[in-house]
């Protein structure tokens, strides 16, 4: 059993997949930096120096001036300027992949067509003729 299960972890799609995932998450995270500290400061600002990362609705009988507050207390919050967030960093990964997916396509050797049929098949004895054949040379049947 332990011969199998080396066997199957080193396969190639396995170890690729393996490499996929751990760029995945490495690429997650420079994309959570890029909306976090590049994309959403101008937006909130724009919006009148909103910071998306706080924007909360407090669930529970006290207040709290932020997110990190409210947590730290262990209220009840629905976070959705962090959700804003989320679905931007997803958005962006999303159109990323996307774009790279788009491109391997392109990059790819296009299959060769399939040639078209030379024969055909005689329909009294089955035997491949020619297209333009006529008559069959097996059986002498005429195929018009």
């Amino acid at each position: 059993m332990l011969k199998e299960f080396k066997e199957f972890a080193m396969k190639g799609p396995v170890i690729e997949l393996a490499v996929g995932v751990i760029i995945g998450a490495a690429f997650g995270k420079i994309v959570s930096s890029l909306v976090d500290d590049v994309i959403m400061p101008p937006i909130g600002r724009a919006l009148g120096n909103v910071d998306f990362s706080n924007l909360f609705i407090n669930l529970s009988d006290k207040s709290y001036p932020s997110v990190a507050a409210a947590k730290a207390a262990g209220a009840a919050t629905l976070n959705y300027g962090i959700f804003i967030n989320t679905v931007l960093n997803f958005l962006i990964i999303a159109f990323v992949l996307f774009l790279i997916i788009r491109q391997v396509n392109a990059l790819k050797t296009p299959e060769p067509a399939a040639a078209a049929p030379a024969t055909k098949d005689c329909p009294h004895c089955l035997s491949a003729i020619p297209l333009k054949a006529t008559k069959c040379a097996h059986c002498t049947a005429d195929l018009k």
